[in-house]
This record gives C-alpha cells, sequence and structure tokens, in this order.
C-alpha cells in the first residue's frame, strides 16, 4: 500500500472532497516560487553531490532535532555541530539509525508529511520508515545521491522550482551566486538582503559588524550619512544578483520615524555600544523606516517578520550557536508598533510591506484589518511554528473575511531542507483547495472563482508580491 494518501488534507466530506481534488489538480503541477527560504547557495554553485542521508535530512533540520532534543537526544549525537568545534557524531548511519529509532515522535507533525512526502516523491520508497528499514532507506538514499539526477541543480529542475531566493548577510560577498550566475546554468537562484547583523545593536559582533560593514562598502560607518549610504551600496550589489527583497528578523514589529536630528544622535549612541535595551529597539525600528525609505528608490519588497525570542537557552547557544531550535515565539504587537512606518509610507501603492508573524492572536484582531487598509501592506504566509496544514487553514479563517485573498501572498517555504520544499508548496496547495472547496459548498465563493483563486494562490499572488 502507497504510504501517500492520495487525499491527504483534503475534506473529509465527499461533495468538498471532489472539489478540492479537482482544484487541487488544476494548480498542483504549477512551478514552485520560493521567494523567501534559506539554501545554501553554494549546492547550486558548485552542484557537488549531497554528502549522505543524514546531512541531507537530519543534522540541518531544526524542525527535526528540536523534538528529538525534547525527548533526550542530545545535539552532539545528532551531528549537529558545536560552535567549540567540540566532537560530534560524524558517522552518517550512526545518525541515521538514531533518527529512525525516535522517529515516531513525528507523529502528526508536519515535519512527518515533508518527511514522508521527500522520502515517496522523491526517492520513490514506498515502506514505512523506522528502526526495521533504517539501513534499507539509508543504502537507497545514499545509492541515490551518487546519481546526476539527485545533483542539487537536477533537483531543482525536477523539482520544478521557477525561482528561489537565498538569505544573505550584507557582509556576504556573495561569492556562490556568482559563481551560479556565471555558471550558465539557466536556474533562477537570487539572494535577499538580510541586513540584521548591521541593524541590530544586539546582534552579536555588532561593532566589528559596523567597521567590516564600512570597510567592505568604502563608506564611512561611523557617521550616519555614511552608514545609511553603506545601505544603499549593498542593497545594489544584492540587487545585481538577482535580489527583489529585504528581510528583517527583529524581536518586535516596532518602527519609529525620528527626525534626522534624533536618529542621527540614536546611531552615535549605538554606534558608540552605549545604547540601552529601550534604545537598542528604538534604532531597530527607525532602521525599517530607513529601509522602507530605500525601497522607494530601489523597489526591494520589506519583509518584517519579528515576535521571536531567539536563543531562548543560553547553554545551547553557547555550545551550538544560533538557529538550534531553541528560538520561541512571543506576543507581539503590530496595531502600535507598525504605525509609524505605516503613518510614513503606508498608504504609497509603490511600496511592498510584507508582514509575517507568530502570534496568531493578531491575525484577526490586528494584521488582516491593517492589510484590509493599507495599499502598502500584505499578510505574509503561515510561517515557521505555523507552517502546518492546522495552521494555514487557521490563517484562512483568521484572515480572509477582512483582508480577502487579495492581500496576502502565496506561500514560503522558509527552509534549509531542501528535499522539504516540493512537499511544503504541496501541503499549502492542497489546504488552500480545500478550504476554497469549503466556500464553495457553503455558497460563499462560485466554483469558477474558487480556480482562478487556487491559481493567484499558488502562483500569481506571490509572484506580484515579490516582483518576480
Amino acid at each position: 500500500m502507497p504510504r501517500l494518501d492520495a487525499d491527504r488534507l483534503l475534506p473529509i466530506d465527499p461533495r468538498c472532497r471532489d472539489l478540492a481534488r479537482a482544484l487541487y489538480d488544476s494548480v498542483k503541477a504549477l512551478p514552485i516560487v520560493s521567494p523567501h527560504g534559506h539554501t545554501d547557495p553554494r549546492w547550486f554553485a558548485e552542484n557537488l553531490p549531497f554528502p549522505d542521508p543524514a546531512q541531507l535530512f537530519v543534522t540541518p533540520d531544526h524542525y527535526v532535532f528540536r523534538m528529538l532534543f525534547s525527548q533526550g537526544v542530545s545535539l552532539e549525537a545528532l551531528g549537529v555541530p558545536r560552535a567549540d568545534g567540540g566532537a560530534v557524531e560524524t558517522d552518517g548511519r550512526k545518525i541515521w539509525r538514531l533518527f529512525a529509532q525516535h522517529y515516531y515522535l513525528l507523529r502528526g507533525t508536519p515535519s512527518s508529511l515533508w518527511i514522508d512526502h521527500a522520502f515517496a516523491e522523491v526517492f520513490g520508497l514506498q515502506d514505512r520508515f523506522g528502526p526495521a528499514t533504517a539501513d534499507a532507506f539509508y543504502d537507497h538514499i545514499a545509492d541515490c545521491l551518487t546519481r546526476t539526477e539527485f545533483l542539487p541543480r537536477a533537483l531543482f529542475e525536477r523539482f520544478n522550482i521557477e525561482v528561489i531566493a537565498t538569505t544573505e548577510s550584507p557582509l556576504d560577498d556573495l561569492r556562490w551566486h556568482r559563481m551560479i550566475a556565471q555558471s550558465g546554468w539557466s536556474g533562477r537562484v537570487i539572494t535577499a538582503y538580510r541586513p540584521d547583523a548591521v541593524v541590530d545593536p544586539e546582534f552579536a559582533g555588532f561593532a566589528a559588524n559596523l567597521a567590516q560593514f564600512g570597510a567592505l562598502t568604502g563608506e564611512d560607518c561611523s557617521s550616519w550619512t555614511g552608514y545609511l549610504a553603506a545601505h544603499r551600496k549593498r542593497r545594489a550589489y544584492f540587487i545585481s544578483f538577482g535580489a527583489t527583497s529585504s528581510d528583517h528578523g527583529h524581536p518586535t514589529a516596532r518602527t519609529e520615524n525620528l527626525p534626522p536630528t534624533e536618529a542621527e544622535a540614536l546611531f552615535d549612541r549605538v554606534k558608540a555600544g552605549q545604547a540601552s535595551a529601550e534604545e537598542a529597539d528604538c534604532f531597530r525600528g527607525q532602521m525599517l523606516t530607513e529601509m522602507a525609505r530605500m525601497s522607494l528608490d530601489d523597489g526591494l519588497v520589506l519583509q518584517i517578520h519579528p515576535g521571536s525570542v531567539r536563543n531562548h537557552c543560553s547553554e545551547m547557544l553557547a555550545r551550538f550557536g544560533r538557529d538550534k531550535g531553541f528560538d520561541i515565539p512571543s506576543r507581539t504587537d503590530y496595531v502600535r508598533a507598525l504605525r509609524p512606518l505605516l503613518d510614513a509610507f503606508g498608504t504609497d501603492p509603490r511600496l511592498s510591506i510584507i508582514a509575517f508573524t507568530l502570534d496568531e492572536t493578531t491575525q484577526s484582531r490586528e494584521l488582516a484589518p491593517l492589510a484590509g487598509v493599507y495599499p502598502a501592506l500584505k499578510l505574509g504566509p503561515p510561517w515557521w511554528f505555523f507552517d502546518s496544514p492546522e495552521g494555514m487553514k487557521r490563517f484562512r479563517e483568521n484572515t480572509t473575511e477582512t483582508a480577502g485573498f487579495y492581500n496576502t501572498v502565496g506561500f514560503n517555504d522558509d527552509t534549509r531542507a531542501f528535499c522539504s520544499i516540493p512537499a511544503r508548496h504541496d501541503v499549502a496547495r492542497r489546504v488552500d483547495c480545500g478550504y476554497l472547496a469549503e466556500l464553495v459548498a457553503t455558497g460563499r465563493l462560485a466554483e469558477d472563482e474558487a480556480y482562478e483563486v487556487a491559481y493567484d494562490l499558488t502562483y500569481r499572488l506571490v509572484k506580484k508580491a515579490y516582483r518576480l
């Protein structure tokens, strides 16, 4: 029996299911547009085989290893590199067997949907994964990874990816993007401008980053005007490698629009390392408005995804560094926080601001009403912890009545796990088609409109929102 149910995630009611299946069939083969993610551009530049199954599915995927860690499996045993260079497991088969032994922990989670999809659709494995099949799966996947059809570029084409955006720091020299551009390969891999390292005064190494930023751009980053000029230069450089967006991961959604003299004085305190926590947050907020102002000139879409308490466990941050599964959602205000930015630019249709949330309570109360009136503001899709069938459906239920479909921007897979990208988009397409079928069945949408909306949610809106 195939391990993937052909009707997975579609409504149970027969009438809705039949229509949802037909809607899904109309969009399932559309190209993948992935405008916001964290795949490594080096994969596509060098086009070398992935090392082994464990390094493809386990070691880089914090969705996987955080769950296993919660049940007592050490990150060292899963091969996650230590920040201090300490010893970790390097035997891919041992990591894989440990993963298989604990795979049951992922039951009912989006991760199991994505991994099962990749096993079946990417590698043709139909048996159930677990301790009894671990070695057979490992051997089969390892063998596949030696073949040319499983090289990164071949998978990119097989996955029907039209465009994918990676995310780089302003301090990145974009060497891998340059190699891709010079290779003659037709795959479209673009970058996105993620300036947190030189915008967030509380980012590790901020002072050194600022000095490097100035050296890289030839601008005097000890002055406010030079600092802003450095951003403009780097944004232009990123645009030359295809960037259409900037990406801002701040603790809060706070924005500010200070008079120039106050902004300059705040920058001086930040530069000198004298800013309080409140002033650091104020500076991040001011820089969102400065980035929006630059976007009016260069056209970059402004993505804001606040509300994560990053690196919640100090011990794990010290041992393993950032982005190791210890980022936790928190309450987030948008109505007051975004007001200075929206007062300045929210009615200007030339600007495209995409707001994400990890606080679902704000979807119907704050974000949908804001996006439902400000021309510059659109709603990013369910993200991170809510990149799930339930989270996607809740998002539609919470936002459609006020923001409609056309103030949203399609789907972002936001992942480092390359083989999960088709699975994630498939989940989003199924959930959206199920939701549309229910609207038709309850008399709120005509059937022909449902087909048009399904196409828009899958393909057209993301291209329009991200200027692709």
